[in-house]
């Protein structure tokens, strides 16, 4: 069963998460460090736990979990064993899962909304590099090896329990092509793919948006598709690009507006001043239909967006 049409079925709009390192370093946590929020995986796995029911508390139907940098290589790295790193990346899932299924029983967290769907988090090949080339997809290396680099970590997501796959912040559209050539070899599972993006009309290695709509427009898996780790400025163009060309649910959660540094591992600049939920609303009259937000996003830009998504008329 495909779970992101299955929750379409009968709501106009899948409410996701926002930023889960923002909110970590709320909470005093340092991310300043190659593996990012996996290395809270590692020392202190609660809080991403409380992050994740803060989301579902502020309107969230659906929890990313923090695995975007969890890599058998990235640990290993860190002198991790196989089985230790296959712990900690089975561990992003049952936590966000925990953390819903403690929340879910609650007569007043289930009005009007769906039960919230757990997406385990598949950062790009870049993300693993911790360089910034997930913000460029100049990677130097064929497409089957990119499937072997995903292969340990999305098997060990998916036998997790995952309802659904984030392949998210993805450069380019050979990465696209890996995963999804990658994502035969489990033919229950479905994913998202949703691209880093360098302007309104194409992706970060330069490919327009358009083509990798109509590309993955034919896969069956692929349950729905768009962009995230974006300026949002760009967002309703690249919603009214890939809109032209797919007739898969557009998914869009950028970020709030700030430019990385990816030598500092810092962010610059002014959020935007429309508010964001206000921003999304342009964005599901454009057409998304999965709306959240990624970096430097928190709860509150969560509650703006489930303040009117549910008011939406359920069908």
């Amino acid at each position: 069963m495909n779970p992101i049409q299955h929750i379409l079925d009968t709501y106009p709009l899948i409410v996701l998460d926002g930023a889960m390192a923002t909110e970590l370093e709320r909470k005093g946590c340092d991310l300043n460090d190659s593996l990012w929020s996996a290395k809270i995986l590692m020392e202190e796995p609660e809080l991403i736990k409380q992050v994740h029911t803060d989301y579902f508390a502020a309107g969230a139907d659906c929890a990313i979990t923090a695995s975007y940098q969890s890599t058998f290589e990235g640990f290993a790295a860190r002198g991790l064993s196989e089985a230790e790193a296959r712990r900690l990346i089975e561990l992003s899932v049952s936590i966000a899962a925990e953390a819903r299924d403690e929340f879910w029983p609650l007569k007043e967290n289930r009005l009007n909304r769906p039960k919230p769907i757990i997406a385990a988090s598949v950062g790009p090949y870049g993300a693993y590099l911790a360089d910034g080339s997930e913000y460029r997809g100049n990677y130097a290396i064929p497409e089957d090896e990119l499937i072997e680099f995903h292969r340990p970590r999305m098997k060990t997501l998916i036998e997790a329990g995952a309802d659904v796959l984030a392949c998210e912040t993805i450069p380019c559209l050979t990465e696209a092509k890996a995963i999804v050539r990658l994502l035969k070899e489990f033919p229950e599972t479905y994913a998202w793919i949703s691209f880093s993006a360098k302007d309104g009309l194409h992706i970060s290695d330069g490919t327009p948006a358009s083509d990798c709509a109509s590309w993955l427009d034919e896969h069956r898996q692929i349950a729905a598709l768009g962009i995230n780790c974006t300026p949002l400025q760009h967002i309703p163009s690249l919603i009214e690009e890939l809109k032209k060309n797919t007739s898969k649910p557009i998914i869009v959660y950028p970020n709030s507006g700030e430019q990385y540094d990816p030598e500092t591992k810092t962010w610059n600049g002014a959020a935007c001043a429309e508010s964001y939920g206000a921003s999304a609303r342009t964005w599901h009259e454009k057409g998304a239909r999965l709306i959240g937000g990624c970096c430097r996003t928190k709860p509150e830009n969560i509650q703006e967006i489930a303040a009117w998504a549910r008011s939406l008329k359920t069908t």
